[in-house]
């Protein structure tokens, strides 16, 4: 993968992982208040799809779903899987966009 490639990549998770920080920020805030809340199944989609380090670093630093369940299991779990990927990616793109492939193949049945 080109270099420029690699670049908007990584800036794209980045910006992504800030959105979910900030979702995760504004649902603590709306807790405290009592105002409405974003659903838990919800923060917990985002996590999966991308952003467990921006809702696991939320998690940590806002101090906000550490002991419901599933948070504190699934955000830790998630922030060690993306960030091993996320290091793959940067130092072998061809064999981890390869694994990648193998893994959606494999969950597809091909």
């Amino acid at each position: 993968m080109a270099s420029a490639n690699m670049l908007i990549l990584v800036a794209i998770a980045a910006l992504y992982n800030l959105a979910v920080f900030g979702i995760y920020a504004f649902d603590k805030v709306a807790a405290r208040n009592g105002d409405w809340r974003v659903r838990e199944s919800t923060l917990l989609w985002l996590a999966v799809l991308g952003g467990g380090i921006g809702a696991f670093l939320a998690q940590r630093l806002l101090r906000h779903k550490t002991r419901k369940p599933p948070f504190f299991v699934v955000l830790p779990v998630l922030f060690v899987l993306q960030v091993l990927l996320a290091v793959t990616l940067l130092l072998a793109p061809a064999a981890a966009i390869a694994a990648i492939q193998a893994g959606v193949q494999a969950i597809g049945g091909r």
